[in-house]
C-alpha cells in the first residue's frame, strides 16, 4: 500500500465528514487507506466513519484512542499506517483533487525525502479579517511557500494540517513528543516543528503547491482575543519545546518576567499596541511553559 492518509478528530462529525468525502476524487483509490483517529469524541464520529465506509472501494479504519491529546492521536495513526507514507490531513480541512497522488509523486522523487507539506489555503467564516497583522497569518495555519516543488530551508516548515512523513522515518526518529500538541482546549503546539527537526537530521524536506488543502477557520478564531491567546500558547509551546534541549536555556529564562516589566512601556505607542500585547502574551507564555517544564 503506497499511503495511508490519517485524520485525527474529536467532536467535529460535521466537518470531518467533509474531510472523508474529500478523499473520494484521489488518483490512488486503490493504492491508500483511510485511518480516521477518535480521539475520545462523544459527538457522531463513529457513525459518520461507519456510513463512509460503506460508500467506498478503499479501506477506511475506525480508531478508538481514549487518551486525549493531538499528539498522542497522530503517533496512534503512525504505528495504525500500512503504507509507504502517512498523510495528516485536518478534520477541518478539505483536500484537493490529486492530493494523495501529488504527495506521493514527490516523496517518489527521491528516497532521501523523509516529510512533504502542501500548500493551505485558509476558507475564512465570515471574511478574513483586515487588521490581521502579516507576520500573524502562520499562526491560522496558512501555507503558501513556493509556487513549484522545493525543498523547506530552514526554520521553514510544512504544517500539521497538510503534512505528511515516510514512515520508514520512524524506524530511526522517535514520534511525535505527547508533552507538545493540543489537548483538550489548550493551544499548545510546536510537536510538528520538534519532529520535522529531527526528520531534517537524516531527511530532506519538500513542499508541493499541487498538494493543496483548504482549512476552515471558523468565526470563534477570528478575533483579536484568540489570536493573543495562540500567541500566548506559542509562548508556553517555545519554552517546552526547548526545555530538553538546553537546561542553560531554562534556568535563564527563570528571569523572564523582566522582559513583560520592559515590554510595558511600549503600549503607549498606540500604533504598535497590538503588536506590542502580543509580545507581552508570548513572553507570559514563555513563563507558563517554564513552570511547566518544571513540574
Amino acid at each position: 500500500m503506497r499511503a495511508s492518509v490519517a485524520i485525527c478528530t474529536h467532536n467535529r462529525a460535521a466537518d470531518l465528514r467533509e474531510a472523508l468525502l474529500s478523499l473520494l476524487s484521489q488518483r490512488l483509490e486503490d493504492s491508500f487507506e483511510v485511518i480516521v483517529v477518535d480521539n475520545g469524541s462523544t459527538d457522531a464520529t463513529k457513525q459518520t466513519v461507519r456510513e463512509f465506509q460503506q460508500s467506498v472501494s478503499f479501506p477506511v479504519r475506525y480508531i478508538f484512542e481514549e487518551r486525549l491529546g493531538l499528539s498522542v492521536a497522530r503517533n496512534r495513526a503512525i504505528r495504525e499506517a500500512r503504507g509507504e507514507y502517512v498523510l495528516f490531513l485536518d478534520d477541518d480541512a478539505i483536500a484537493c483533487e490529486d492530493w494523495v497522488g501529488e504527495i506521493v509523486s514527490v516523496f517518489d522523487m527521491d528516497p532521501e525525502i523523509g516529510c512533504v507539506g502542501g500548500k493551505i489555503d485558509p476558507v475564512w467564516e465570515g471574511g478574513a479579517p483586515a487588521w490581521l497583522p502579516p507576520e500573524n497569518r502562520t499562526l491560522y495555519t496558512i501555507l503558501d511557500y513556493a509556487d513549484d516543488i522545493v525543498e523547506m530551508q530552514r526554520p521553514a516548515i510544512p504544517f500539521g494540517a497538510n503534512v505528511a512523513f515516510r514512515k520508514s522515518v520512524f524506524e530511526t526518529t522517535d514520534l511525535f513528543r505527547e508533552d507538545l500538541g493540543r489537548v483538550g482546549s489548550n493551544l499548545l503546539s510546536s510537536e510538528e516543528s520538534e519532529l520535522i527537526e529531527r526528520v531534517r537530521g537524516r531527511y530532506t524536506v519538500y513542499y508541493s503547491p499541487y498538494a493543496s488543502v483548504q482549512h476552515k477557520i471558523p468565526r470563534s478564531r477570528i478575533s483579536r482575543r484568540w489570536l493573543i491567546r495562540r500567541i500566548y500558547w506559542q509562548g508556553v509551546s517555545s519554552a517546552v519545546g526547548s526545555h530538553r534541549k538546553s537546561g542553560i536555556f531554562v534556568r535563564s529564562m527563570l528571569k523572564v518576567p523582566l522582559f513583560v516589566l520592559l515590554s510595558i512601556p511600549f503600549l503607549y505607542d498606540r500604533r504598535r499596541v497590538f503588536r506590542n500585547i502580543s509580545r507581552i502574551a508570548y513572553n507570559n507564555g514563555l513563563i507558563r511553559g517554564v513552570l511547566r517544564a518544571h513540574q
